[in-house]
């Protein structure tokens, strides 16, 4: 599927509708933009999650720092907690 867009005002543009409704992307995902090295783009959709969607999910015998685990949940960013 091959899909185009404009460039408005302040450099916004539109997600198509079709790719909105196929990938199920709501106001409150988060758009990743990746450039790679041969200066392709890669766009991921994440969704947004919040501290009710991580509890539970780290059992730790050490302090923590719940504020920072929940930025890299939320990156999809590896938690290392040994």
């Amino acid at each position: 599927m091959v899909t185009t867009t404009k460039i408005y005002d302040k450099y916004q543009t539109v997600i198509p509708k079709e790719i909105r409704q196929k990938l199920d992307i709501t106001k409150e995902d988060i758009v990743e933009w990746r450039l790679l090295e041969n200066n392709d783009i890669r766009i991921n959709i994440r969704k947004k999650s919040d501290f009710k969607d991580i509890i539970g999910m780290i059992n730790t015998k050490k302090p923590t720092d719940a504020v920072e685990l929940k930025k890299k949940a939320q990156k999809g960013e590896k938690i290392d907690i040994h």
